[in-house]
């Protein structure tokens, strides 16, 4: 009887065996002739346009139920976690809504991520960093027209690095806040762990909005979070204030350092890539 449970345990486990997919072309010519490829640009543009939307009126909304100006509470609105809330909550509803369609990154540092590691060609890269950036630009402006004067006011929901942090601080929040993302993008969408672990059901987009959350409970006191370019690129273009472009680089290198390491840590370390390539190639010899 232990036997037939022992047989019938690895017959499962075998059934469930996965292979890595091949890398994506570094440039693929063909993607530009496809619909499904557009299709995947408009998503996240619209996705990332609802994310800066809601997510700076959340954060304006703040600022003017405890503006000290107009006597409000200061223990009013929704707070620093009604805030990583939004933002969190944002992720993850739009991870949910196209990740069949684009993959749901909403965040160049996460294309970038993913493009290290060879799951998107470089020509799809550059285009979703656009249509991400755009569609950014595009949600504040909204933002903008429908309450300019709060907008004006209570800072546009531009990322800024707060008095009596230094530019080094802040940079190692921003690098250290978007490795815990991309480093759970990885670990979610892992589709050789899904095939192990499909015994623990996992909907990759919950632990992505969590990681989103978590971070900015840590992040908003420092910079206000970025750990997304197209969030603070595009607060800065309707913004447009000298303190937000003197800051601007720290949400473009901070978030592209965390990226890149996350996708060396989870290629390279948990899954192992230089072994397994270093062991290819010695069978082949």
């Amino acid at each position: 009887m232990t036997k037939d449970v022992e047989v019938a345990e690895h017959s499962d486990f075998s059934a469930k065996d996965y292979h890595d997919p091949p890398p994506a072309a570094l440039i693929d010519a063909d993607e530009l002739t496809k619909w499904s490829f557009y299709r995947a640009l408009i998503a996240e543009f619209i996705a990332t346009l609802l994310f800066l939307y809601i997510t700076v009126l959340t954060v304006i909304g703040y600022k003017s139920q405890t503006d000290p100006a107009k006597n409000a509470d200061e223990c009013g609105g929704v707070g620093i976690l009604g805030i990583a809330w939004a933002f969190g909550g944002m992720i993850f509803i739009l991870v949910y809504c196209t990740a069949g369609i684009s993959g749901g990154h909403i965040n160049p540092a996460v294309t970038f991520g993913l493009f290290l590691a060879r799951k998107v060609s470089l020509i799809r890269a550059v285009m979703y960093m656009i249509a991400q950036c755009l569609g950014a630009i595009c949600g504040v402006g909204l933002v903008k027209a429908f309450q300019k004067a709060y907008y004006d006011r209570y800072g546009g929901g531009a990322n800024e690095l707060a008095p009596g942090y230094n530019k080094g601080v802040g940079l190692g929040a921003e690098i250290i806040g978007t490795f815990v993302l991309v480093y759970t993008v990885f670990s979610a969408t892992d589709p050789k762990r899904n095939a192990r672990d499909s015994h623990v059901p996992v909907l990759a987009p919950l632990p992505i909005g969590f990681a989103v959350f978590m971070v900015h409970l840590a992040t908003i006191p420092i910079t206000g979070t970025g750990i997304n370019p197209a969030r603070s690129f595009g607060a800065a273009v309707i913004y447009n204030k000298d303190k937000a472009w003197d800051d601007q680089w720290i949400f473009w290198v901070g978030p592209f350092i965390g990226a890149a390491i996350a996708a060396f840590y989870h290629q390279y370390i948990l899954r192992a890539a230089a072994i397994k390539a270093l062991g290819s190639f010695r069978s082949n010899a």
